[in-house]
C-alpha cells in the first residue's frame, strides 16, 4: 500500500495494488462524500472489479494529519508537466 499526498490540491491517493498502470482503472465510483460533507472520496477498480486505489480530496479534513505526514509527493507525469 502507498500514500500519496498533494498538499496544494488537498487531494491523497491510496494505492492498493502494487502498480495502476494507465488506463487499469477501468471503473471508477465517484464522488462518495464523507460524512459531515467534509471531503469527497473516488474508488478506482480494474476491469475484473478488484479495488485498485482511491482519491480522497478534503484530505486534511478525512485523514489522520499523521498519515498525510509520512504520505510521499505524487508522481509528475511528464505528459501533463508544462516545463
Amino acid at each position: 500500500m502507498k500514500i500519496t499526498y498533494d498538499k496544494q490540491a488537498d487531494a491523497a491517493y491510496i494505492m492498493i495494488a502494487d502498480h495502476i498502470h494507465d488506463g487499469e482503472a477501468a471503473i471508477q465510483l465517484h464522488s462518495i462524500e464523507t460524512p459531515g460533507g467534509k471531503g469527497e472520496v473516488t474508488l478506482d477498480f480494474d476491469r475484473n472489479g478488484k479495488l485498485l486505489g482511491m482519491e480522497i480530496l478534503g484530505a486534511e479534513q478525512v485523514l489522520q494529519l499523521e498519515l498525510l505526514a509520512r504520505a510521499e509527493l505524487p508522481a509528475i507525469d511528464p505528459e501533463n508537466n508544462p516545463n
